[in-house]
């Protein structure tokens, strides 16, 4: 019997990647902990409080990772624990594959690099459809932490860098999930192409700005949520991912301030520190 677990952070988005294939996104500390059992039997079983988790995703990026020989002699045994808010933006499905994806290269192919643990997760989650692009920008801030910009076409990493860690996410959820059509980005495509060029340029706060400003024309926010964000002291403020999330990156000084602009919104609100640390994963 071996048990490994995989300790993998959450993201938030700086640059949507569905108009153009290439993304940017920051890690935080938010995390997916994926506590992987192997013995003696046969099958994948998962357990999980969680029940917005897709098995199909987990199956899948098992049966990349672990021959079909070897799954009709041993038994897998997953157990999840994450407090990242699943449906918002927020990268749960990237850190959970990724994580699923770490712990059985730990204990069935050791030798597997970063890439190729990362292109496990982005294949089976368009395989499965949880994601359009695969979303490699966020499967990056998840497993490296930092500022992450990429290519999601080309599954390249084109830059990163560690974030300020001085600085907060104020997270807004939405009591609703209701997004806008998501295909409609890519009406705003030349906005995207801008944002990525300013993020690939590390001007990353310039970029997040506006992305939020055209996710949130978009996906069923008021835009000017963003800019009152920004004047109440936010460095960048966006609609996270294809929302509906609310992300703003601020000082801690300027925190409280920030929440106060989501208080007449319905939901709740989350702080989250800057993680850069990179994924994890250990035998236990």
């Amino acid at each position: 019997m071996t048990v490994v677990e995989a300790t993998v952070h959450g993201a938030i988005s700086m640059v949507n990647a569905i108009a153009t294939g290439k993304g940017a996104t920051m890690g935080i500390d938010t995390y997916v902990k994926t506590r992987l059992e192997t013995s003696n039997g046969a099958g994948i079983h998962i357990s999980s409080d969680n029940k917005t988790i897709s098995s199909r995703l987990i199956n899948r990026v098992i049966e990349k990772i672990v021959t079909k020989r070897e799954l009709e002699k041993t038994r897998l045994d997953l157990d999840f624990k994450s407090n990242i808010p699943t449906g918002y933006g927020l990268k749960s499905s990237s850190a959970i594959s990724t994580a699923v994806a770490l712990a059985c290269s730990r204990i069935f192919k050791p030798n597997m690099t970063d890439t190729q643990i990362l292109k496990v997760g982005v294949d089976a989650s368009i395989e499965t459809k949880v994601s359009i692009t695969g979303a490699y920008d966020d499967a990056c801030a998840c497993y490296f932490g930092g500022f992450n910009v990429t290519n999601n076409l080309k599954r390249k990493l084109i830059l990163h860098n560690n974030a300020p860690v001085n600085l907060q996410a104020v997270i807004f959820i939405p009591r609703s999930r209701k997004r806008g059509n998501l295909k409609k980005l890519k009406n705003l495509k030349s906005a995207f192409e801008k944002a990525w060029n300013l993020a690939s340029n590390t001007d990353y706060w310039n970029a997040t700005v506006l992305n939020g400003i055209a996710t949130s024309a978009i996906l069923n926010s008021n835009p000017q949520i963003i800019g009152n964000l920004v004047k109440s002291g936010a460095f960048g403020a966006t609609i996270s991912g294809n929302g509906p999330s609310i992300a703003a990156i601020t000082k801690k000084k300027y925190v409280t301030k920030i929440k106060k602009q989501f208080l007449s919104l319905d939901g709740t609100t989350i702080i989250a520190n800057i993680n850069n640390k990179k994924a994890q994963v250990h035998e236990m």
